[in-house]
């Protein structure tokens, strides 16, 4: 064999070589879990629980429901929330060996951060509390690094490591130091969702961390700016997919890169994509834009502009995984009232904007009527078609129809969780679409 020969078959087996390397992976699964999914409650408990979170959120987490002064045009914070009235938890492991970390899953924000030892002060958990020193794969970040933002760099040098102070709407925070670490997807039990680890993901590491919890170690931030997971992993787009409300002991999948893709659709639903909104004001928000509501075969007369975005950043609509109750803005509230009464042609026996109106049921009554959908009209001809159980429940206790949609007398409307229920949403932040559709959640 001639040496020509020998240099060809090794360039032929070298090549093999490579392209038989293993590749990054692009697609991670994970699982949302509700925050009440272990604790045994009624239909009507569920409800009320729920009631009292989006209360709560809704007056802190909205642009425009808090004084701007609270924070200079230099502050790169999010915007504010409650943090500890989010709806589901989201599974994952950090660090080398992974250590369980189930966090609050937030579309509104973008760090995200766990408590870790040694801590001044941190707030129970029920899995061991994750120790950056028994980490093989934790590296702190320095203040030079591109992921210390700018309102975290005052007063240290390039070398220093950057120090961070997470500052929510109740007076909730999570303070300590920013760092690198291994975040992992999925389970080494689970056959649909095998575990696939992601190096150097920068995150909080709290060791300060004050507020309410439901059940969880941190938050894991899922929103638009450069320090979301969903930015960090690099796969341009997420999707989620949620259970049924009531039967808590579901799971609801959550989809990064490839898998996110939108699965079986039901039958005859068809793919709506609309355009994800800019709020240079608050950029870690999913923002839509709605023009328009229908029930059955009328179209609300809700001013149009009615959910636009204001100069000043105010109004608009924001996609929230955290607040389950879809939020309208008083005038629209209204509107969506008046005509859910007329259908049933009931009077509303709690008009309130907060907890959402019911209307007595006819004696003996024990279930929802039929009703027609309601439809959101986004930009780019996308309509969310409502079913009945997307927007009304029925309370045994009172033996009330309620519609499960509150007002606000802020400028802003939010779209609410249990309006998303088995609707697969599809957060496409590479190209800045929102695309959904009808899906059993369970089946994903």
């Amino acid at each position: 064999m001639g040496a020509t020969q020998l240099i060809t078959i090794f360039v032929l087996v070298s090549s093999l070589h490579i392209s038989a390397a293993p590749q990054p992976p692009s697609g991670y699964r994970s699982t949302l879990t509700h925050v009440d999914s272990k604790g045994g409650f009624t239909r009507a408990e569920l409800m009320r629980r729920a009631a009292h979170r989006s209360r709560h959120r809704s007056a802190t987490v909205l642009p425009g429901s808090y004084s701007r002064t609270s924070s200079s045009s230099s502050d790169t914070r999010p915007t504010r929330l409650y943090s500890g009235q989010a709806e589901y938890l989201m599974e994952l492991a950090i660090g080398t060996p992974p250590v369980p970390f189930i966090a609050l899953a937030d579309t509104g924000s973008d760090l995200t951060w766990t408590q870790c030892k040694p801590c001044k002060l941190c707030f129970a958990q029920d899995t061991p509390i994750y120790d950056p020193t028994a980490s093989s794969t934790f590296s702190p970040v320095t203040c030079s690094s591109d992921n210390c933002l700018s309102i975290w760099r005052r007063n240290c040098s390039a070398t220093t490591h950057c120090r961070y102070r997470y500052v929510y709407g109740d007076g909730a925070y999570s303070a300590g130091v920013i760092g690198t670490e291994t975040l992992t997807f999925g389970s080494s039990y689970d056959q649909e969702a095998p575990s696939v680890s992601v190096a150097g993901i920068a995150f909080g590491c709290g060791v300060d961390n004050g507020g309410l919890s439901y059940n969880s170690t941190g938050t894991v931030g899922l929103g638009r700016g450069g320090l979301s997971l969903v930015a960090q992993i690099g796969v341009g787009k997420f999707s989620y997919c949620l259970t049924d409300f009531f039967n808590t002991s579901l799971g609801s999948p959550v989809l990064f890169g490839y898998l996110a893709e939108l699965g079986d659709p039901s039958d005859g639903a068809i793919v709506q994509t609309t355009p994800l909104v800019h709020n240079l004001n608050f950029p870690s928000w999913y923002y839509v834009s709605l023009q328009g509501i229908s029930l059955g075969d009328a179209h609300l007369p809700i001013p149009n502009g009615t959910f636009d975005i204001r100069d000043d950043g105010t109004g608009g609509m924001i996609v929230d995984s955290g607040t389950i109750y879809t939020v309208l803005v008083e005038s629209a509230f209204r509107e969506v009232v008046s005509h859910v009464a007329e259908v049933l042609n009931q009077p509303v026996v709690n008009a309130s904007s907060l907890d959402g109106p019911c209307f007595p049921a006819p004696v003996g009554e024990r279930q929802l009527p039929d009703m027609p959908d309601l439809v959101l009209h986004f930009a780019g001809g996308a309509d969310m078609i409502l079913h009945r159980d997307n927007y009304m429940s029925f309370n045994q206790e009172d033996s009330s129809f309620c519609l499960n949609i509150v007002g606000t007398t802020s400028s802003v409307s939010v779209l609410g969780n249990f309006q998303q229920q088995n609707i697969q949403m599809l957060f496409d932040i590479t190209v800045g679409e929102l695309s959904f559709v009808h899906t059993d959640c369970s089946k994903l």
